[in-house]
């Protein structure tokens, strides 16, 4: 056995074992052979050292286990469809979807063996054996940590002691990661697909709109202001995709912008804080094979957005489609079939029984049955006697993307990168913006996009449908399939070619806005409808670009022109509120010509002290911004874009309009009245800071919504964080945004980066670990990362802890 090397240190020497845990579907993973060193460094983050892959899984599953076993149980115990036996079927998971409805919608995945199937493909389609080891060593570790600690003795008190917690299998997480590349299609409607039956009356019971998949789909998803006046409520809980409210920045900065000549990338994806979409940071070790640092989504045994010695990269959500509608015209007197190319096809019917406990705690057996035409699962919404609707998912074939985090992970240049994209073409929603030490910045939206070409999407998409998709496919000819690519992996998608791309020496930049403004000097055209080039920039999207473009001319207050590393932070942090800069003063002379406005009820309210209020506001959304508050309630009001803005939006000018209140609207004149009530109502000053009404465990936090134009995106309510990170959300304890932070600059010398992870390592509400940096995010401040061997062995809090198997 190759010998570690080890860094200095007191190591705890655990007890050997060579047992093996059984899941319950009789699944067995055996830790024997295993070896793994866990070093952990300031704000508990654990550098894993090993010299396999086995072990490397190995070190990685117990140190997560240590910060999260409770999260990672309730995940397993929801894609094992068992959450209705546990906890009841009226509860809901953490999106909101029902625990009856999310546990058909599991077991009958597993009973089809959809995921096993795909493990049976061998590699670049089904997973590596690197890889398969490393899932193994994860599963493996986890169960060494629950068994040393023993369930009753938990730390964390959300799962302590319960029956539902116990060993996990490799499946498992194969599980999680099919349940993650599909959350911009099918996983994101799992109420609608197990909660579809044949219809009895002539008419859909809900609207279609409500199960279409909606653009940017997925756990980085374009923003949407709350409803909520003074705080951000949680996302809908309807059939829709889940997680719409959020969205990612992320910036590649090539050698003619950066002061050091070199590569630099600002990674920021907003994720929930409540549930498994949660990021861990960490750093994989093998040595001379694989060094990487980064995080992780929760359960997953790769980093998917992180760095390597000489290249860094990050993700946001495409703007593309990754899932296709299709209208099925069913055959009269039967709505269980329907018409492709004039023949009658029968919609396949899986039987599902589910175990479920009662008020009672007695158990009993629900069984439902879930329906499937030939191009994937019947949705409930949109259900008649004469049609229906199903959803082709692209990445229902896809465990591809651990294949392609892992090549990228042992990457040190973006060619190397493009060569993973290329081999394995498995990123399942997400653009790839990166940058490597020679200062070359690199954007690709190499996402699982269905291959509908325009002239197919002319043809086929039904006239007249109101969705976020191009248009429903008629599903009634097969002259309306997915076509493919020669070039693509897998049938159905398209492949390399038709991408949207861009390698510039400048910059490259998305802010979950399509990909032809990626960089405006050279816009991206001509790209499949699919891609949806050219939508308008929302004003986040502008806020990113104008930010870089201020920091270039060396207009944004931090010095002469270029970015540095203190530079980069400074940006990402200066919490800018762009509508605000573009209306405050606008709204500050309407309330001064108005000094009395009328409410939506009729109600004439006195606005003269919101005036001061704003008039008196920096228009940025630090904790201690006094009349931020004021200006979220107002925006959320208002509405959309008309008729908010004086200038509309012009395609000739995308990144100055639109621009200027309308206040001689009688919506927006409204919408400032109602603001004042509301706040006045609640009890908040109408000068009150915005750490004052979103908070997370009481910590004031800074931000705001991607829809008022903020970078740092914060949605969260005063008491968000107060009850633990592992449970159901709700509108008064959600919190999403700004989650992991990483700026990197890639010098000859080796990265230098600086990260915060807002919520901590923990979802533990007693960990040291679960606010800890949050308090650096309240006040600005940046963990410096400990990336060589000498700076881990030199941290004062370095504690190790050596496994053996």
């Amino acid at each position: 056995m190759a010998a570690l090397c080890l860094a200095s240190g007191t190591a705890a020497l655990l007890p050997a074992s060579a047992s093996a845990a059984a899941a319950p579907d009789g699944e067995r993973v055996s830790d024997h052979g295993y070896t793994s060193q866990i070093r952990r460094t300031e704000y508990g983050v654990p550098h894993v050292l090993a010299h396999d892959y086995g072990g490397l899984g190995y070190g990685y599953g117990y140190a997560f286990a240590q910060d999260n076993l409770c999260q990672l149980a309730d995940q397993v115990l929801t894609l094992r469809g068992e959450r209705s036996r546990y906890l009841g079927p009226t509860q809901t998971t953490a999106d909101g979807t029902s625990n009856l409805a999310s546990d058909t919608y599991h077991q009958g995945l597993r009973q089809a063996g959809t995921v096993r199937r795909l493990l049976d493909r061998p590699a670049p389609l089904g997973p590596t054996s690197e890889l398969r080891r490393m899932v193994e060593g994860y599963a493996a570790g986890y169960n060494r940590y629950l068994r040393d600690t023993g369930a009753a003795h938990l730390p964390d008190p959300t799962c302590k002691g319960k029956p539902w917690v116990g060993p996990i299998g490799a499946m498992d997480i194969w599980n999680l990661v099919y349940d993650l590349n599909g959350a911009s299609g099918a996983a994101a409607l799992r109420q609608a697909i197990a909660t579809a039956t044949p219809p009895t009356t002539g008419r859909a019971s809900k609207p279609l709109r409500a199960a279409a998949p909606r653009r940017g789909a997925g756990p980085s998803a374009p923003d949407s202001a709350s409803p909520s006046a003074s705080a951000s409520a949680g996302p809908s809980t309807s059939s829709g995709p889940r997680r719409g409210d959020l969205g990612s920045n992320g910036w590649a900065l090539g050698r003619d912008v950066t002061r050091g000549r070199d590569g630099m990338l600002l990674a920021n994806p907003h994720l929930g804080w409540i549930g498994g979409d949660r990021f861990y940071q960490v750093q994989l070790t093998i040595p001379g094979v694989i060094d990487v640092a980064g995080a992780s989504i929760y359960g997953t045994p790769l980093v998917e957005i992180g760095h390597t010695r000489t290249l860094a990269w990050t993700h946001t959500t495409s703007y593309a489609d990754h899932a296709s509608l299709y209208r099925l015209t069913t055959i009269p007197g039967d709505p269980t079939s329907y018409l492709v190319d004039g023949k009658a096809v029968r919609m396949t019917r899986r039987a599902v029984p589910v175990t479920v406990r009662g008020a009672d705690g007695k158990l009993s057996t629900v069984t439902s049955t879930l329906y499937t035409s030939r191009y994937g699962p019947v949705l409930a919404d949109g259900w008649t006697r004469t049609e229906a609707y199903a959803l082709r998912d692209a990445n229902a074939d896809n465990l591809r993307s651990t294949n392609e985090w892992l090549a990228i992970g042992r990457a040190q240049s973006v060619a190397q990168l493009q060569q993973a994209h290329q081999t394995y073409q498995g990123i399942p929603w997400t653009y790839t913006i990166a940058t490597d030490s020679t200062g070359t910045a690199y954007f690709n939206d190499s996402s699982a996009v269905p291959h509908v070409s325009d002239d197919r999407l002319k043809r086929c998409a039904l006239p007249g449908e109101d969705h976020d998709l191009p248009g429903v496919l008629d599903g009634s000819t097969s002259a309306c399939d997915w076509g493919s690519d020669p070039d693509a992996v897998v049938p159905g998608i398209f492949g390399p070619g038709h991408q949207p791309r861009l390698t510039r020496t400048d910059y490259v930049a998305n802010s979950n806005n399509d990909s032809a403004l990626t960089n405006p000097a050279a816009p991206l055209a001509g790209y499949p409808r699919m891609y949806h080039a050219g939508a308008p920039l929302g004003p986040r999207a502008q806020l990113g670009l104008q930010m870089i473009a201020d920091r270039r001319a060396g207009t944004d207050g931090l010095g002469i022109p270029g970015f540095t590393l203190p530079t980069l932070q400074a940006s990402m942090l200066g919490d800018r509120n762009y509508t605000a800069e573009l209306g405050r003063d606008d709204a500050v002379a309407m309330c001064r010509a108005h000094p009395v406005l009328t409410a939506t009820d009729g109600t004439e309210v006195d606005v003269r002290a919101a005036c001061d209020a704003l008039a008196a506001w920096d228009t940025r959304d630090d904790p201690d911004s006094r009349g931020a508050a004021l200006w979220k309630a107002f925006r959320i009001r208002v509405g959309g874009p008309h008729p908010w803005w004086r200038v509309p939006y012009d395609p000739a000018q995308p990144l100055t309009t639109p621009r200027g209140l309308n206040g001689d609207e009688a919506q927006v004149r409204r919408a400032m009245a109602d603001a004042v009530r509301k706040l006045t109502a609640d009890q908040v000053p109408l000068d009150a800071p915005i750490g004052s009404v979103q908070r997370w465990a009481g910590i004031p936090l800074p931000g705001c919504s991607g829809a008022e134009g903020c970078f740092n995106v914060v949605n969260a309510s005063p008491t968000s964080g107060t009850g633990g990170a592992t449970r159901p959300r709700s509108p008064e304890g959600y919190a999403s945004g700004s989650s992991f932070i990483m700026a990197t600059e890639l010098t000859s010398r080796g990265p230098r980066t600086r990260t915060i992870l807002t919520y901590g390592q923990s979802a533990n509400p007693v960990s040291p670990h679960y606010t800890d940096q949050t308090v650096l995010f309240s006040h600005k401040r940046w963990v410096a990362e400990r990336f060589t061997e000498a700076e881990i062995a030199s941290d004062p809090q370095l504690r190790v802890t050596t496994l053996r198997g």
